[in-house]
């Protein structure tokens, strides 16, 4: 990202906004889409990410991290998305994966991978998004859950499972 239209965003320019938007839309709806299955509650999060993104970005130190701030907003927002549903509430006694339809459609390995995670739980999801994508330690992951380390160590194991007998079930 320039760092001078990021100086013209700290200004409240509009026209500097809107080109960081149309930049940056498409690589933090898909970091949403990783965490959250509704398309309106996607959008919810993506416009308050962007909300924050805006109003603090007086903040950010150094303008060459940007991306990575913003998707660590974007991350955060969903996380908090989910805490406000309550869908963090962990349960490992049910069959999470739907029995309609099949959960690939082959078009490549990455994307069947992404669609699979859409048949984990909600928590057992975030804590594989927040582990294996996000590279977050179980300690951090804890903390920002409010769930303990081993939760975190438990719920990857649980969702790494369900991941395995999906690939295995679904020969991708």
């Amino acid at each position: 990202m320039e760092k001078e239209l990021l100086i013209e965003c700290q200004r409240n320019d509009r026209n500097a906004q809107r080109k960081v938007y149309e930049k940056m839309a498409g690589k933090l709806y898909s970091v949403c889409k990783r965490y959250l299955k509704n398309d309106e509650d996607i959008e919810e999060v993506l416009a308050d990410t962007f909300y924050k993104i805006f109003t603090k970005l007086n903040q950010l130190q150094n303008h060459d991290i940007f991306e990575a701030w913003a998707k660590k907003i974007a991350v955060n927002e969903c996380l908090q998305k989910l805490r406000s549903m309550k869908a963090l509430e962990i349960s490992l006694d049910e069959d999470f994966v739907e029995s309609t339809g099949s959960p690939t459609d082959s078009i490549s390995f990455e994307k069947d991978i992404l669609k699979l995670l859409n048949f984990l739980p909600e928590g057992c999801r975030a804590i594989f998004n927040l582990f294996a994508i996000e590279g977050y330690p179980h300690k951090e992951i804890a903390t920002m859950l409010s769930i303990s380390e081993g939760t975190s160590k438990s719920q990857l194991n649980f969702a790494r499972k369900k991941l395995q007998e999906l690939l295995v079930n679904h020969n991708i």
